[in-house]
């Protein structure tokens, strides 16, 4: 049965090596809001890791406060405090899958980590738009019919801030990780149907 055959070598190398990088992953920022006025010539960062916030968090509370947007606070996400065990979940899945050499449970894996991957994009895109319209209706500050959500991913306006939302260092090894692994899917199932092919 083609799901039972082992996996090649090379994949199973670079599962291992997925697993090394999503271990590092939990330790790197996995993404980045850059905020840019003429105020902050030197432009505002933040960063978000599996587990906390940082950058200059503080100013931008502060900032958030004149507009009515909600302070940041890593312990009010649950996120940060799920984020890392998950991490650490497909940390082991991979090296389990790499050293079980099963083909069937790489196709499993993929449709794990895809699932996850687009459980959390949702999961942030909800989180930026509550805290871009879930606003104060007593601040200081208030524009009839403006909303503050940061972009998912690219740039957007916001008065006289221009934000730019793109992947930090974790984001971009997760992607490479989700690349590594579709492709191993993928060189998995070819294998698969050639030695069915050759049976025929």
């Amino acid at each position: 049965m083609k799901n039972s055959s082992p996996i090649s070598s090379t994949n199973r190398l670079l599962l291992i090596l997925c697993s090394i990088a999503l271990l590092a992953v939990i330790f790197l920022p996995i993404w980045r809001i850059e905020l840019d006025a003429a105020q902050y010539p030197e432009g505002l960062e933040l960063q978000i890791y599996s587990n906390k916030l940082a950058g200059q968090v503080d100013i931008i509370n502060g900032l958030n406060h004149y507009i009515g947007m909600k302070t940041l606070h890593a312990d009010d996400f649950i996120e940060f405090t799920v984020l890392p065990y998950i991490i650490g979940f497909f940390v082991l899945a991979f090296l389990g899958v790499a050293l079980s050499r099963k083909r069937k449970f790489v196709y499993v894996l993929f449709g794990a980590f895809l699932l996850f991957g687009i459980v959390a994009m949702v999961d942030f895109y909800r989180w930026l738009y509550n805290y871009g319209h879930d606003l104060d209706p007593n601040a200081p500050i208030i524009v009839p019919g403006m909303a503050y959500q940061p972009p998912l991913i690219g740039f957007k306006q916001l008065l006289n801030f221009g934000a730019f939302s793109i992947p930090d260092l974790g984001g971009w090894m997760f992607i490479a990780v989700g690349v590594i692994l579709a492709y191993c899917t993928w060189n998995e199932f070819r294998r698969a149907k050639k030695r069915n092919l050759s049976q025929v």
